[in-house]
């Protein structure tokens, strides 16, 4: 796996990875940016809410449940100096299926969070981790409407 940060200009700098997409990172205009792209630490934590999504859309379907979304919302908390790493990082999990258990889905997360997600599980060498997951079954949803 490789990527590469090339300079723009001001603190704007074009990430390319080795698959060949492309994203802008920029700073905040406070610190000489001019705030046309994502915060290279907002990147962490997204590419963080990726990885274990699609842990978790995996395991389920590995399971043969109709899981048919999963979003990830993280919060996250940096030290007041110098490295300002993550402290602490929460996970929202919101998961969608048909006739989808709640264990099930936990259990995806789980071996998401403990098994799979490498980001996670660096992450979470640094940070205190936590998670809470709402799972939503749509055959109820139907019933009820």
């Amino acid at each position: 796996m490789k990527a590469r940060a090339k300079w723009v200009e001001g603190m704007a700098f074009m990430g390319e990875a080795g698959s060949g997409h492309a994203v802008m990172m920029d700073g905040a205009p406070d610190y000489g940016g001019r705030n046309i792209g994502i915060r290279p630490m907002e990147m962490l934590l997204i590419g963080l809410a990726g990885c274990t999504g699609f842990d978790v859309v995996s395991i389920l379907k590995k399971g043969r449940e109709a899981v048919t979304g999963c979003e990830v919302e993280v919060e996250a908390e940096r030290a007041a100096s110098d490295p300002k790493v993550f402290t602490r990082i929460h996970l929202r999990y919101r998961i969608t299926g048909k006739g989808l258990a709640y264990a099930k889905a936990e259990r995806a997360v789980t071996l998401s969070k403990e098994k799979y997600c490498s980001a996670s599980i660096m992450l979470g060498a640094t940070a205190a981790m936590s998670y809470e997951l709402d799972v939503i079954d749509e055959l109820q949803k139907d019933e009820a409407a």
